[in-house]
């Protein structure tokens, strides 16, 4: 009888021809964080300006200065 030795690893394991196919999830949890990432920066860096648009286009209309004036 032979004995074999086989290292067990603990962590992130090296990618071979074997782990190169990720799964489904995997690949749905990395677009989705991805998504997530994006629209968090759209959502921070454009809500003032949509606010300020859908402010000019309201009834009565008002001026560019009274939509940014704090009175």
């Amino acid at each position: 009888m032979s004995s074999r030795i086989t290292l067990k690893t603990k962590g992130k394991t090296v990618k071979g021809a074997k782990d190169s196919e990720k799964s489904r999830a995997d690949c749905l949890k990395e677009w989705s964080t991805w998504g997530m990432k994006k629209a968090k920066v759209i959502t921070h860096y454009g809500f003032i300006p949509l606010v300020i648009i859908i402010g000019m286009n309201s009834d009565p209309k008002p001026q560019l200065y009274q939509l940014l004036s704090p009175v």
